[in-house]
């Protein structure tokens, strides 16, 4: 399973969200997963991959929370969490959009 954050350089979250999907990882105690970064630069860089604001994680090459509209603007992303908008999903979604992945 490989799991890729996709962000751009202005975003605040990105470091946040890579510590919530090590969180998820751990409590689901899921073996053989990469974790792995990127950093967009251009709108070339987002049309190369499944974009939708940052930070976007993408598990297998899928976003982990489809809904977002791929996109080329550099631009952060909002998720729908149980206390309201935010920059990136609680780790509990995370852990629940994980567990619910099938292969």
């Amino acid at each position: 399973m490989n799991i890729q954050i996709l962000h751009i350089e202005a975003c605040p979250n990105w470091v946040e969200a890579g510590d919530r999907v090590r969180e998820a990882v751990r409590s689901l105690s899921a073996d053989g997963v990469e974790l792995s970064f990127r950093l967009l630069t251009s709108p070339e860089d987002a049309r190369q991959v499944r974009f939708a604001g940052s930070p976007t994680i993408l598990l297998d090459g899928e976003d982990l929370f489809p809904g977002g509209e791929p996109t080329p603007e550099l631009a952060c992303r909002v998720y729908i969490t149980p206390s309201g908008l935010a920059g990136l999903p609680t780790t509990e979604q995370i852990i629940d959009a994980m567990g619910s992945y099938e292969r």
